[in-house]
């Protein structure tokens, strides 16, 4: 198994699962005012009718009440990708 290729530099690749189609399309807005971002490319997340949503988010173009909360937050080093993450 290989690693997936990274984003470049200052960009972020975000998936959003959810079994409503609608709540995904909510969080990939809520991604998009906070930071630049493409257009999310959807997917079908299984047999009963789940919705993936991948964007690429511009890190460094944020909104004011995102980079606030960026600067104050603290970044843990420790691996916490889930399971079914590669």
């Amino acid at each position: 198994m290989t690693s997936p290729e990274l984003p470049s530099a200052g960009h972020a690749e975000v998936r959003i699962v959810a079994a409503d189609p609608g709540a995904a399309r909510h969080v990939a807005e809520v991604l998009r005012r906070g930071f630049a971002a493409t257009e999310a490319r959807s997917y079908p997340a299984g047999a009963d009718g789940g919705t993936r949503l991948h964007l690429t988010v511009d890190t460094r173009r944020m909104a004011e009440p995102v980079r606030s909360w960026l600067l104050t937050s603290q970044c843990s080093r420790d691996d916490h990708t889930e399971p079914d993450e590669i």
